[in-house]
């Protein structure tokens, strides 16, 4: 056959999510402070949605007639459910019957919410703390303000000032220089002395060692400020930088011709100079958390409580009611006026779904951590995903979803809801441990240790089996390294 374009025709089966299905698995899956962008999306989608206040609940209000979602259904069946309900409910011609069960959403809203969740309610003390926080935040300042500020105040001249204000541009968060004096040069069409002149000049700002282009005349110039250009220390760091980085002291000791102990010492203050010295300038990178679960223990017991007051509140407008009980509406606009408002039922009852699902994911989560809300992280118990699913009765994957960037608020703190689901090692009396708590435990025995004689890794895999805990030294090396523990050898202060 010539080649050249032919027409075929070929059956196949796919799976596809329906529109549906996908908006409710986004819901499920947005942290609160997401779920407010979703849900103004819907409402600039749907005009029959509106957002009203939430209303004041009696917690032994009588329930609407209408079912709420079950406990022990799966999210995604949930969902799937409530859109075939949506089409198989009333027929197309008695619109005005479904719209009267379409109605009656507002108070089953309410009422969910009475009957799964107990009001956060703060005491004056804790609301005038919260007040105080608030108002204590300061707006920081940034190292290039900070040394901006002080050409001002140098004595440069106006070509000068120039100079050092591109020189400043080009300086980092940590406060080196990250262009050449050549390439300076040529952007200002000055000669390299002249940069290089008034390098010297921003070199004497403060924080002492700003303007350095790499970490070994970051430390000289701290060196310098502080008088001790004739020391050993400057020595070093001057001619033994590779030998410094790797602690090589014996090197370090011959190749300058003094004793160990008297390199030992100056390795010693050269570790308290400011290897960054714009790190006090740096904006700290606030991420602001809203806690989607309250845990609260009353008497003996443990509450567990979704945060709603954040959740926004939607009802079914009552202005399309009017416009479909109108005679001069053509069918095309009632069609219309009909799919938006079981678009809008829907939408209503996954947000319901949504914060049913994590209400009881989170209840089996505290119901299996008790250990943990009583006594904190080494009491963290090994817990996956599908053990929460099945006993809940929703898929792993639903899980998966519910805890994806949420947070909980215990009272040991705000963790995420994926912290709690962790591997676990089992000890010699058969009791299983979280591998959280493994890292707690190794944490603590590092931080203990004699700073001239660090803990090696067979030394904690010792500790740790004194305690019945059988872990591998490999183990406790990848462990100390997600940590961020450096090894052995380099803990040891001499």
């Amino acid at each position: 056959m010539p080649p050249g374009l032919q027409l075929s025709q070929r059956l196949t089966q796919s799976l596809v999510l329906a529109p549906q299905l996908q908006q409710s698995l986004a819901l499920l899956q947005a942290p609160t402070l997401e779920l407010k962008a979703l849900v103004e999306q819907e409402l600039q989608q749907n005009p029959v949605l509106e957002e009203a206040d939430p209303p004041e609940t009696d917690s032994n209000e009588e329930t609407a007639e209408t079912p709420h979602p079950d406990p022990g259904q799966s999210f995604d069946d949930a969902v799937l459910n409530g859109a075939s309900q949506s089409k198989a409910e009333a027929p197309v011609d008695d619109f005005h019957a479904e719209f009267e069960r379409l109605a009656q959403l507002d108070q089953e809203w309410r009422d969910h919410f009475a009957q799964t969740n107990l009001p956060v309610r703060r005491s004056a003390e804790e609301e005038e703390k919260r007040q105080f926080l608030l108002d204590s935040i300061t707006a920081g300042t940034s190292l290039a303000q900070v040394l901006t500020d002080q050409v001002r105040e140098s004595g440069l001249t106006d070509e000068q000032r120039g100079i050092a204000e591109l020189i400043i541009g080009n300086i980092d968060d940590y406060g080196y220089l990250k262009a050449s004096i050549e390439e300076l040069a040529a952007v200002t069409q000055r000669p390299p002395e002249k940069i290089a002149e008034v390098l010297k000049v921003v070199q004497t700002f403060d924080p002492p060692g700003v303007g350095a282009r790499d970490l070994r005349e970051c430390l000289l110039l701290q060196l310098e400020r502080a008088g001790r250009a004739d020391s050993l220390d400057y020595r070093i760091v001057q001619d033994c930088m590779t030998e410094l980085g790797r602690r090589r002291i014996l090197e370090i000791a011959r190749q300058l011709g003094r004793t160990a102990d008297e390199v030992q010492e100056a390795m010693k203050r050269i570790g308290r100079l400011e290897p960054r010295p714009g790190r006090a300038y740096l904006a700290e990178a606030d991420q602001y958390v809203m806690p989607e679960v309250f845990v609260q223990k009353v008497g003996g017991d443990f509450v567990v409580t979704t945060n709603d007051e954040h959740v926004p509140h939607l009802r079914i407008s009552n202005l399309y009611k009017d416009l479909m009980a109108r005679d001069q509406n053509s069918e095309e606009v009632k069609n219309y006026i009909r799919d938006k408002i079981r678009a809008g039922r829907f939408f209503i009852k996954s947000l319901q779904q949504r914060q049913q699902t994590i209400l009881n994911i989170a209840r089996e989560i505290v119901s299996r951590q008790r250990e943990f809300m009583e006594k904190g992280v080494t009491h963290l118990r090994p817990l996956r995903m599908a053990q929460v699913a099945e006993t809940v009765g929703v898929h792993e994957t639903t899980v998966s979803r519910a805890v994806s960037g949420k947070y909980m608020a215990t009272p040991q703190g705000v963790f995420e809801m994926r912290f709690f689901f962790t591997t676990g090692i089992q000890t010699d009396s058969g009791q299983d441990l979280s591998n959280t708590s493994v890292k707690d435990m190794i944490a603590e025995l590092i931080k203990r240790e004699e700073t001239g004689k660090p803990l090696s890794d067979q030394e904690i895999v010792r500790m740790l089996g004194a305690k019945g805990i059988v872990i591998a030294r490999r183990t406790v090396a990848k462990y100390r390294t997600e940590l961020n523990i450096l090894p052995s050898n380099l803990r040891k202060v001499y």
